[in-house]
């Protein structure tokens, strides 16, 4: 029985979470600009579905503890679209908050802002190499 009442606290904090960030996710319009963007407005309902599928299987992972036997391959694969995800994610926050206007402004930066951009970006991936690559992750 209190197995059971664990499962059920797990999965309804599992979901509200996911509710919380897929509403971060509209807000942001991160789904809209990503829709945009790829000109695929045709396929909201297979978007609305893999939305749904993603929170399911991120409470499923969490909750439970199980091993995937699938090779490095999928591992990379897997990590360069959640890099790209997250990136959009990013991207999507600062666009909304206006970070890289202020930021400019206050340091006094004119030219070269998608330089910045850029090594940020490329920053963020040698760092996550390097951690993944050494052993640490």
């Amino acid at each position: 029985m209190g197995q059971i009442l664990v499962t059920v606290i797990g999965f309804s904090g599992g979901f509200l979470v996911a509710g919380g960030v897929v509403s971060v996710m509209v807000g942001l319009g991160i789904i809209t600009r990503f829709i945009g963007l790829s000109h695929t407005a045709r396929q909201i309902l297979w978007y609305e579905d893999a939305i749904l599928l993603g929170a399911v299987a991120g409470n499923v992972a969490t909750v439970f503890d199980f091993r995937l036997v699938i090779g490095a391959w999928f591992l990379a694969v897997t990590g360069a679209f959640i890099g790209v995800f997250v990136g959009g994610w990013v991207m999507a926050l600062a666009e909304v908050l206006d970070i890289f206007p202020v930021y400019s402004r206050r340091l006094g930066i004119r030219h070269g802002a998608r330089w910045i951009v850029a090594a940020l970006a490329a920053g963020k991936t040698a760092g996550s190499l390097l951690y993944f690559f050494r052993g640490l992750g």
